[in-house]
């Protein structure tokens, strides 16, 4: 190959093993996640299929699904990233759909065979950083060998001040579980040794009340800031332990619970809202969400 595919928000420049993904910057709508990127280098067998489809508005999207396994910033995320912000998605002008479908068809000869062994850890490198962020009760902190969470005398609970701050080892954990923080009960939590492969994420501690979690909202551990935090974390646990490190499953939505639930919402809203944690516009643009929802 050796060419260069440019599309909307990024270029993509085929190699003979790999392809080098540069995320455009500064340009409007740009998602803020693929800023924050930079540039990935996919080796060709980190990937595990890749597709042609129509996209919108006289576009066409090519995309490419990384093996499990392979990058830990996918595996951070577990299925919960909108279409738009998904890196392995170049979306381009429908003019070029027939050299698009070119390098689909180079891609897809390049593929490991059907039934190969899972991806090799690190074959995908996880985003440099960044290497803190502030979620809405702490902020958290990793320096490539511990993560470290300092609460916040404004957000935190009871129970994560009696504990005091963490401080985790890359050695002592066995993964990491992110729930992006686009739905109303974002968190990441680290999962520490030992912990049982089946164990369910329901039979721990909610994120609020967990010392080994800090929880997001509005305006508090974005996407394009924690995901790439979450995917640094486990890449170092990966390469810490040869035994298999614990991703969780994508969350299932929260259940609706009716008009209750709803108003237990605003509620909280309201008193983020009146401790100055959200704007007046964050406030109104949500609530009227939520009320939609009735």
């Amino acid at each position: 190959m050796g060419d260069v595919l440019a599309g909307i928000h990024a270029t993509w420049e085929f190699e003979p093993d790999s392809v080098l993904i540069r995320f455009t910057r500064g340009n409007r709508g740009t998602p803020k996640l693929f800023q924050a990127l930079r540039e990935r280098r996919i080796p060709l067998e980190a990937l595990e299929s890749v597709a042609l489809s129509p996209g919108k508005r006289g576009t066409v999207v090519l995309h490419a699904v990384p093996r499990p396994g392979a990058d830990p910033l996918m595996d951070a995320a577990a299925g919960q990233l909108k279409e738009g912000c998904d890196p392995y998605r170049l979306v381009l002008p429908e003019e070029r759909e027939t050299l698009a479908e070119y390098y689909a068809d180079e891609l897809r000869a390049a593929l490991p065979a059907t039934g190969e062994a899972p991806a090799a850890a690190g074959l995908v490198r996880a985003p440099a950083g960044p290497l803190q962020f502030k979620a809405y009760d702490g902020k958290a902190t990793f320096d490539g060998e511990k993560v470290a969470f300092r609460w916040s005398w404004t957000g935190a609970s009871s129970a994560k001040w009696k504990a005091g701050d963490q401080s985790f080892a890359v050695s002592q954990l066995a993964g990491v579980e992110w729930r992006s923080p686009e739905v109303f009960d974002g968190y990441l939590r680290l999962l520490p040794r030992p912990a049982p492969a089946d164990a369910p994420a329901s039979a721990q501690a909610q994120a609020d009340q967990d010392p080994a979690a800090v929880v997001f909202g509005l305006g508090y551990g974005p996407v394009h800031e924690s995901l790439p935090f979450a995917a640094a974390v486990l890449e170092a646990v990966r390469a810490a332990s040869p035994a298999p490190v614990l991703t969780a499953p994508p969350a299932p939505p929260a259940p609706d619970g009716g008009p209750a639930a709803v108003a237990e919402r605003i509620r909280h809203l309201g008193e983020l809202h009146s401790a100055g944690l959200v704007t007046d516009e964050e406030f109104r643009a949500k609530k009227a969400e939520l009320l939609a929802e009735l």
